[in-house]
């Protein structure tokens, strides 16, 4: 192991998150955007007249890695002690002579949000691509068990059949839905400034308005329509707490493939190596949905971090710095983390194990009991009172799990016997027949959400 590794302090750095979007937010990444946002603001200054033209192609080539070296920006921070003083003075070294020209009108917070903007839209193309790919899997085994009977379960007891197709194609919805909040929210997120000391552009003059919206087009961004001195914090609070959604939708997900999973259940069951993988470090025979519990604890860490970015939209009057340290440590770990979810419970759904003899078994534990609606509207629809109906199907089911099945117990009752024959009964029973309804409804959720999935 190496010092390096034996150092590291944070989880985040070794065990979660897929290494990509962990790259995102390393600090050679982050200081690039910043010295982008510089760049673009020489330049749009060059293009305006407001700075040299030359000047501005000079900070242009110097505002990369290659020219600004993190270890010069970490030194002259330590003297500094202001992060974006460091980086612009370390960009003017750069350019040389047209380093005077360095961040000509702007302050901090123009660089900082602008950079996070670019930072948060590239998140957000990859949190898109999460979603899009589970959406995906789940539609994909909607389909394919779209007609297979599963017991309902309401308060954890056995309620009416479903289908477990059916089951996977509300999941696919709800994940569907995000990414459509995602769609929504990434025009008010993608949002950046140059606007100066709060937020009035007077620092850059007559060309405020153009010079902004310059800068905003060379990066791909828009400008925020009403900036204080930093960009307005709503956006990141609906952010994050669209990401606490999205957890909570993961954590749904898992506690059912954990509840189905259950010994007592078991009817579905995430994927296991067989060859090598261990469920215990005790017991030989466990199996354990280990993936699914682990997406449970972090997306309840997800949403905590929804809190502070709604606490830091209470700021003192057009900027304060009470937003700043904590946003450095929510943001990444919850985008961080909310990849991380959506991958696991990505192949979680996609190496699902469904055991469909066993929701045949547990359907027929219920001893024909879970098809009682449909004998109760049978019984109204031929004659009987709903409440006659409903009373005397509660007293044919009382004590089913001892027997007999309710089929022999409703065609031997005269009442059921003089509105139904025991074929219908037979029919009304079919847990098959049940579901035609839910597959039906299934191929109606899948077909809008193919068409969705598509865009």
């Amino acid at each position: 192991m190496t010092d390096e590794a034996e150092s590291l302090f944070c989880p985040l750095e070794f065990r979660y998150g897929r290494a990509p979007v962990r790259e995102l937010f390393s600090r050679g990444a982050r200081l690039a955007r910043a010295l982008r946002v510089e760049a673009a603001l020489a330049l749009a200054e060059a293009e305006l007249g407001m700075i040299p033209a030359d000047a501005g192609a000079a900070i242009d080539a110097a505002a990369t890695l290659e020219h600004v070296s993190l270890d010069r920006v970490d030194d002259l921070e330590r003297s500094l002690r202001h992060d974006v003083m460091a980086i612009t003075r370390a960009l003017a070294e750069a350019a040389g002579p047209s380093g005077r020209w360095v961040h000509f009108g702007a302050t901090s917070a123009d660089i900082t949000d602008t950079a996070l903007a670019l930072e948060l839209k590239e998140c957000a193309e990859i949190l898109r691509v999460d979603l899009t790919d589970l959406a995906r899997v789940l539609v994909q085994l909607a389909r394919t068990h779209r007609a297979t009977p599963e017991v309902g379960r309401t308060h954890g007891q056995h309620g009416v059949p479903i289908s477990f197709g059916y089951k996977m194609a509300v999941a696919a919805a709800e994940v569907a839905r995000h990414r459509d909040r995602l769609d929504e929210l990434v025009p008010r997120l993608a949002v950046g400034k140059m606007a100066g000391a709060v937020g009035t552009g007077a620092g850059f003059g007559s060309h405020s308005v153009e010079l902004e919206a310059a800068v905003m087009s060379r990066l791909g961004l828009t400008a925020d329509e009403a900036p204080t001195q930093i960009v307005g914090r709503d956006r990141i609070a609906e952010f994050t707490n669209l990401l606490a959604l999205i957890a909570s939708t993961a954590e749904r997900l898992s506690t059912e493939v954990r509840n189905l999973q259950r010994t007592e259940i078991a009817e579905v069951s995430e994927p296991f190596d067989e060859s090598r993988q261990v469920g215990s470090s005790t017991m030989a025979q466990k199996r354990n949905p280990m993936v699914s519990e682990n997406v449970t604890s972090l997306a309840r860490l997800v949403r905590a971090f929804a809190l502070p970015p709604l606490e830091n939209m209470v700021q003192w009057h057009e900027r304060d710095l009470a937003n700043s340290a904590n946003e450095r440590i929510v943001l990444p770990h919850s985008i961080v983390l909310t990849d991380d979810i959506l991958a696991k419970l990505t192949e979680v759904f996609r190496g699902l194990r469904v055991d469909v003899g066993r929701m045949s078994q547990e359907l027929a534990r219920s001893g024909g009991g879970a098809m009682t609606e449909n004998l109760v509207l049978a019984l109204t629809s031929k004659g009987l009172a709903r409440s006659e109906a409903h009373e005397l199907l509660r007293a044919l089911t009382s004590d089913l799990s001892k027997g007999p099945p309710l089929v022999d117990r409703a065609n031997a009752n005269p009442v059921v016997h003089s509105h139904l024959s025991s074929s219908e009964v037979e029919e009304l029973l079919d847990p098959a027949a049940y579901v035609r309804a839910a597959a039906a409804k299934t191929d109606r959720i899948l077909a809008e959400l193919d068409r969705r999935l598509a865009r």
